[in-house]
């Protein structure tokens, strides 16, 4: 059994990040003999991620298209050949049989390089509006992975995303009253999560306190994971107390949460639509209200299956909280009916399933 060589590409956020660890993983698990490396850029997170997940990562120059005329744009092109140039090193050095690319601006030059070359490339979009470096990918990849069904990737595979075994293979059922306890809730009160991811969600926590009596009447207890710096407080300025409101600014391992809860409340950024249908939890979709709307995109094909419901970041309010969460909270068969559409709509297995297929360009079979 031969020894492949693949390098990974990929950075900037823990939305690119995340899925090129678990493809890593699922590489590993299926062929444990190959050689992996990644590629990203010095100003991503990527340069403490990947480290800490054990393995090598080179850098090159990020490069981003300049959007205005300026200077930048004059020196573009010769930074750009410089990135193409780098990449190239070092798919050479790492004597590369195979490139697995996730997106981000790392991502174009490595593309370009492996294609001089004649190395496949593997790609996964994780979003529902493909970025551009993917784009291009695409035009030449061996193949294209999709996180959702209608991202309009030419003959891409939908394969879901790759995800942490710890939430891909979350049974919720069994792990329920262990995570309650270890969040220090009631293991038996039905939850609510309410999360704006890292960085808080100021719109949702604001809503989530002026509705914090209603929502608690239900008999429900309310993890509220408000972001760091966020935290919610009273006209004293002290945190919001409440019994049964449970207060974080961060929790490292959302698995708990998604096994701890009943309904979530969350941004809909792509990994976290694509694990609630994963574990089957119900969900409440905000989506970001800056950007290109690719949130909502990403949200639409579960709410139109009938595993989440989705409000605008402006809509969701007391009043809205009251329409539509309180009636959730107060019928279990609703939630069960909602559990059962995000069941249906999840996808657990991505990360074997992008590997399966970077381990078949490389011309390598996976051992399981």
């Amino acid at each position: 059994m031969s020894a492949p060589s693949v390098v990974l590409a990929g950075g900037g956020t823990a939305g690119h990040i995340s899925p090129m660890l678990a493809i890593a993983e699922a590489i590993h698990r299926l062929a444990p003999q190959a050689r992996q490396s990644m590629i990203g850029t010095p100003a991503g997170l990527e340069t403490r991620l990947v480290p800490e997940a054990g393995y090598e990562l080179d850098l090159i120059e990020k490069v981003p298209f300049p959007r205005r005329p300026t200077r930048d744009l004059l020196r573009f092109p010769g930074r750009f050949r410089s990135a193409i140039n780098a990449a190239g090193e070092i798919l050479d050095r790492r004597e590369a049989e195979v490139v697995v690319g996730v997106g981000g601006y790392v991502c174009t030059p490595v593309y370009l390089a492996a294609r001089r070359r004649g190395i496949p490339v593997v790609l996964h979009e994780a979003n529902a509006r493909p970025g551009l470096a993917n784009k291009l990918g695409n035009r030449f990849s061996a193949f294209s992975g999709v996180a959702f069904e209608n991202t309009p990737l030419r003959g891409a595979e939908h394969v879901g995303m790759p995800m942490a075994q710890a939430i891909s293979r979350l049974d919720r059922d069994a792990e329920r009253v262990t995570a309650r306890q270890a969040l220090g809730l009631d293991p038996q009160r039905p939850t609510l999560v309410v999360t704006g991811g890292s960085s808080g969600a100021l719109n949702v926590n604001r809503a989530l306190a002026s509705a914090l009596p209603e929502i608690l009447s239900t008999g429900a207890q309310i993890l509220h994971l408000t972001g760091r710096g966020k935290a919610v407080t009273d006209a004293t300025g002290a945190p919001l107390r409440a019994e049964h409101y449970h207060q974080r600014e961060y929790l490292d391992g959302m698995h708990l949460a998604y096994a701890a809860a009943d309904l979530i409340v969350a941004r809909a950024g792509a990994a976290t639509v694509c694990e609630v249908a994963a574990v089957g939890l119900p969900a409440v979709f905000v989506p970001l209200p800056i950007g290109n709307g690719e949130q909502e995109l990403n949200a639409r094909g579960l709410v139109d299956a009938g595993g989440a419901l989705l409000v605008k970041d402006e809509h969701f309010s007391k009043s809205w909280i009251r329409r539509n969460v309180l009636p959730l909270l107060k019928d279990p068969r609703l939630l069960l009916t909602m559990q059962q559409h995000s069941e249906a709509s999840g996808i657990a297995d991505a990360d074997e399933r992008m590997a399966r297929a970077a381990l078949h360009a490389a011309g390598v079979e996976a051992q399981v």
